[in-house]
């Protein structure tokens, strides 16, 4: 007879039971960050982590340093993927806590919490395998940090790893009330583009403007226009975020220069609009170049698209957690945060969820209060580290039930 899935509140005291060693994990994460796609200490002590879970089946990156691990339950059944993203930033970090990192990058943004929550939900879930119908495939993915982890992941064949994932779920700590979790179906993250434009015109003297075309007032004149297309051909409740953050012309005072050059980010919160974006910049870049002599040439890359959760898989997942943490540990994101992530592509492919957890300590240090993620005083409290585990591990029950 198949004994029954794990209860709530024993998942809750299990994680408990092993926080001490997974804040151990984090502290040991934090002291040693690495960046980037290439995080070879980081993946030995995931793998240190695991070992001993048997009949977990590990993969290892090849293109990065990932880690895929496979649990299959004692039954047969759909397949739910876990996410946790292990790289740090390049921050010298300034926060006081005795576990400060040892080398000049920073886990500013609380990696090392969802790498070492991840391998807590794998050994709640391995202790409870025999219990399970279907199949568990944890991602340890380096690269989240602008480098599109995922995406390599992807390409390697994350979602065959144990049959394609029915579920998909996602952690991200941040300075929120500690143990409080923050979702929202739809569009919870923004996408993220870089944008170059190029203005080209004909330099000149400095003291003959006139016998040039040049290209320093039309770039001028285009940042401003940009700022009121965003603002004209994107509905309000569909916000589009243009920052010009790079201009740079010329080089001698008296010089008119053939070309100016400006760089940003755009941030938009819906498909539709990142679809959109593209064609309307490139229609206002030429319309103000041409008026004033020039041509503008537009570099529109698309790095991480905009986070969606599935309505129907966040609902079900919202009132999961309520049955884990309490009606009261929930709360309801009213409008999409502007920061980007590549759990997007995965969320591309796999309905799932992306959720907050609060993770500020109840009295930080003064130098971290008001702080916020990728600060270099910014300090998370690892206490967390039971509730996530437990929570990751029980919507990966969850799921498996109600998709089995």
């Amino acid at each position: 007879m198949i004994a029954p899935a794990p209860a709530p509140a024993q998942l809750l005291a299990d994680a408990e039971e092993m926080l001490p060693s997974l804040v151990a994990l984090r502290r040991d994460l934090h002291r040693h960050p690495e960046l980037g796609l290439h995080l070879p200490r980081t993946q030995q002590a995931v793998l240190r982590a695991l070992d001993g879970l048997t009949g977990l089946e590990i993969v290892r990156g090849t293109a990065t340093t990932s880690v895929v691990a496979v649990l299959r339950g004692a039954r047969p059944g759909p397949t739910v993927l876990l996410r946790g993203d292990m790289d740090a930033l390049p921050v010298a970090e300034l926060a006081d806590v005795e576990y400060k990192s040892v080398n000049d990058a920073m886990h500013a943004c609380g990696h090392d919490l969802h790498t070492a929550g991840l391998v807590g939900a794998a050994r709640l879930l391995h202790a409870a395998r025999d219990t399970l119908a279907g199949t568990i495939v944890f991602m340890f993915q380096p690269g989240e940090e602008g480098h599109d982890g995922a995406q390599v992941m992807l390409d390697e064949g994350v979602l065959a790893a144990g049959g394609a994932p029915v579920a998909a779920f996602a952690v991200h700590v941040g300075p929120l009330d500690r143990g409080t979790f923050v979702t929202r179906p739809g569009p919870i993250l923004a996408g993220a583009a870089e944008l170059r434009i190029t203005v080209r015109g004909s330099g000149g003297h400095g003291s003959q403007p006139h016998s040039a075309h040049d290209p320093i007032p039309a770039a001028a004149a285009l940042v401003g226009a940009l700022q009121s297309m965003v603002t004209r051909r994107f509905p309000a409740l569909d916000p589009v975020v243009l920052s010009i953050t790079r201009v740079r012309a010329g080089d001698a005072l008296n010089v008119i220069p053939d070309t100016a050059e400006m760089a940003g980010t755009v941030r938009m919160v819906s498909p539709e609009a990142a679809a959109q974006l593209p064609d309307r910049i490139r229609e206002t870049a030429d319309g103000v170049a041409a008026a004033h002599g020039c041509t503008a040439e537009v570099e529109f890359d698309l790095g991480y698209p905009v986070t969606v959760n599935d309505p129907a898989e966040t609902a079900a997942a919202v009132d999961d957690l309520a049955l884990l943490v309490g009606a009261e540990s929930l709360v309801a994101m009213p409008y999409p945060a502007m920061g980007s992530e590549d759990f997007s592509k995965v969320l591309q492919r796999v309905p799932g969820t992306y959720f907050f957890l609060g993770a500020r300590p109840d009295d930080p240090p003064e130098s971290a209060r008001g702080e916020v993620n990728h600060s270099p005083r910014i300090v998370f409290d690892d206490a967390v580290l039971g509730t996530q585990s437990a929570a990751l591990a029980w919507l990966a029950v969850r799921a498996l039930q109600r998709h089995g």
